[in-house]
């Protein structure tokens, strides 16, 4: 086996474990749709264990903040007993906008993984990138793109719905 045969499986291999987790982001943002919120989902994952969830809440909760990445990101804290998420990969399957991918900067998750961008908000690479702005002192590696039709499509879905409903 050659040199890039063996980086080639490498990066399937990563691609199975990056789909696997989105995954698991796209299980919570149907637990949003169900309850008449846009569907947007995210784990945190910490050594092979999620250890934070969210979706989106804002209609149900009244807060503005109340994010996916935010309340997966508040999850996983409290479970490792530290604002500081080192060690770990969040996965989301909207591109984060500007307020969660400055908590994702400030909490140090190393990796974020996107499935669709946002174009109207989208702050890890589509209206600009905080994620790896290198005058932060930390930056998240992104990588986009993962299940992108399903995460979309969920999106997609949800709009097309809401569109169709009778006004009051």
């Amino acid at each position: 086996m050659s040199l890039s045969n063996l980086e080639n499986e490498a990066l399937e291999d990563m691609q199975a474990v990056h789909e696997f987790w989105m995954r698991q982001a796209i299980a919570e943002a149907r637990k949003a749709e169900e309850l008449g919120e846009v569907p947007i989902g995210a784990v945190i994952v910490h050594h092979g264990e999620v250890i934070g969830r969210g979706y989106n809440l804002r209609e149900t909760t009244m807060d503005s903040t109340a994010h996916a990445e935010m309340v997966a990101i508040r999850e996983a804290s409290k479970v490792l007993s530290s604002w500081r998420l080192l060690d770990c990969q969040l996965y989301v399957t909207l591109e984060p906008c500007p307020m969660c991918a400055g908590a994702i900067v400030q909490s140090r998750v190393p990796l974020t993984v996107y499935g669709t961008p946002d174009p109207k908000a989208g702050c890890a690479g589509t209206l600009m990138n905080l994620l790896e702005e290198p005058r932060f002192n930390h930056r998240t590696e992104v990588i986009q793109g993962i299940l992108q039709e399903e995460c979309a499509e969920l999106l997609t879905t949800f709009f097309r719905r809401l569109r169709q409903k009778p006004a009051n």
